[in-house]
C-alpha cells in the first residue's frame, strides 16, 4: 500500500463525509468529488472501488 493512495482515499473520505448530506447542488458535487478521490486511492492501492450507494456498507 502506498502512503498517497492511502493519504487520497483518506481525504476522499473526509470530504465525503463533510458534504453528502447537503441538499445544494454545490454539496453533491462536493460529495461526489470526495467519492472520486477516495476511489482514486482506492485504486491506487490495488483495492476495488466504493462502488455501493453512500451510506451503506455495500
Amino acid at each position: 500500500m502506498s502512503i498517497k493512495g492511502k493519504a487520497k482515499e483518506a481525504a476522499g473520505y473526509v470530504k465525503e463525509e463533510a458534504y453528502e448530506n447537503g441538499d445544494s447542488p454545490e454539496s453533491q458535487r462536493k460529495a461526489q468529488e470526495g467519492r472520486d478521490l477516495r476511489n482514486e486511492g482506492r485504486i491506487e492501492d490495488g483495492k476495488l472501488p466504493k462502488t455501493g450507494k453512500p451510506g451503506t456498507e455495500n
